[in-house]
């Protein structure tokens, strides 16, 4: 819980991972850039207070996990999303086990999501039903843009997509997020374009798909779309640490957000580890439009810093909200 001029807000950071992506792990120099990539984002927008050496940046054990999401980071539940890169990785670049093991060891503070490729066919459905008979899966994490043998990326409008998310459904699995933002090195940036969240979206409307990044570059892209499906939500990890590096970029990003999806459709995600959580929730919580664009995008008032931070995630994965927070009488707060 974090604390701001007397205000408790409830946190849930929708986005964080737990990966090895160290050179005993890399399969190739696909894998050894990808690391670097991560790298640079976390060097380019972190503050220098925040910044960490490689060696500590490159594979994330449970207990930093722990202490920087949990403990330090001010979170109340954290939600896993896997990233897989078996052909860049030895083991895959995340921590498959580990995070199971994280969500079992802490349980109503971390949720594990799990992964799928619809190029994995009968054998991937199958793996998919039997994760879900072990434990209990509320949400998937998909990366369009990843390569598979000769494949580099496929489209949620496939019809073995189709397969895939109509199993989901079945499964009683409801919260699709797919990366659709800032290309990683050496994926393609077109393999993470926007256009096929519409037509899934319209076709699946019992499932809630959370656009990761925002899908940036194609911020407006994405706004239109997600105006129109009301099953589509924006999930802000990435695009958070421009409250820092760039806070007029990161107005007309929320001020867009909020515009046009409204204060109920837009998820806070710090993208641990790639930056830690804390840091970003407090200058959120300090932020406001610039008193000159507040004529087109408005104001951000503390309920609306609110939903961001937790109450929108939370209402998405059924988590309890503690009575007493800023927003728990919207929330139907559990006393």
């Amino acid at each position: 819980m974090i604390t701001r001029d007397g205000k408790q807000y409830f946190i849930v950071d929708g986005h964080i991972h737990i990966w090895d992506g160290s050179e005993a792990n890399c399969k190739n120099d696909w894998g050894r850039g990808w690391t670097q990539c991560f790298f640079d984002y976390h060097n380019g927008l972190s503050p220098e207070e925040e910044k960490w050496p490689k060696s500590r940046f490159e594979k994330i054990e449970k207990e930093n996990v722990i202490k920087d999401v949990l403990e330090d980071g001010g979170v109340d539940v954290a939600i896993f999303q896997p990233t897989v890169l078996t052909e860049f990785y030895h083991s895959g670049f995340r921590r498959a086990k580990e995070g199971v093991e994280l969500e079992a060891e802490n349980p109503g503070r971390l949720i594990c999501n799990t992964a799928f490729d619809p190029r994995h066919g009968d054998k991937g459905l199958e793996d998919l039903e039997r994760e879900c008979s072990e434990r209990k899966i509320q949400g998937v994490k998909l990366y369009t843009a990843e390569w598979q043998g000769d494949s580099r990326g496929y489209s949620l409008a496939d019809a073995a997509s189709y397969r895939y998310l109509e199993k989901a459904e079945e499964l009683g699995i409801k919260n699709i997020h797919v990366h659709k933002g800032p290309t990683v090195w050496p994926l393609d940036r077109d393999s993470f374009d926007v256009h096929d969240v519409d037509h899934v979206a319209t076709d699946f409307p019992n499932l809630n798909f959370v656009v990761e990044h925002i899908g940036l570059p194609r911020l407006e892209d994405f706004c239109w779309i997600a105006t129109q499906e009301s099953n589509v939500y924006a999930g802000m990890a990435v695009a958070m640490p421009f409250i820092h590096s760039r806070p007029r970029y990161f107005a007309q990003m929320i001020g867009e957000l909020e515009y046009w999806l409204g204060p109920d459709k837009i998820l806070f995600g710090s993208d641990y580890a790639i930056w830690t959580p804390r840091w970003l929730i407090e200058k959120f919580l300090d932020f406001q439009i610039p008193e000159d664009m507040q004529g087109e995008y408005g104001t951000l008032s503390d309920e609306q810093k609110a939903k961001v931070l937790g109450l929108n995630a939370a209402r998405l994965y059924d988590i309890p909200v503690p009575a007493g927070v800023v927003g728990s009488e919207m929330a139907g707060a559990s006393a």
